[in-house]
């Protein structure tokens, strides 16, 4: 007997979220795998489909180019703009003091 389809979906969307955290906390550099690891424990398991999408574009940038955007204020193109992004880059964005 085969699953249902709903349950087909969670199962799928559960193994994406494992990779997609493997690859946030693997990425080459300690630093870039805390400021993306950090992010994906905190987040990936609120994801729905299009925001693992995105995500998932987002592993595909390289490295310099998030660090620049994420460390270095430098501006993001229109076209990578996703909702995902604007929270990465809130999640790290220093607490403003008293």
């Amino acid at each position: 007997m085969k699953p249902p389809i709903a349950q087909t979906g969670a199962v799928r969307h559960n193994h994406l979220r494992k990779k997609l955290r493997y690859r946030a906390w693997h990425r080459g550099t300690r630093e870039m795998d805390l400021l993306l690891g950090r992010f994906a424990d905190a987040w990936l398991d609120r994801f729905d489909a299009a925001e693992l999408t995105q995500f998932e574009s987002l592993l595909a940038v390289a490295d310099p180019v998030l660090r620049d955007w994420l460390c270095a204020g430098a501006g993001v193109p229109a076209n990578m703009r996703s909702p995902v992004l604007d929270r990465l880059l809130e999640f790290h964005r220093p607490a403003k003091q008293p």
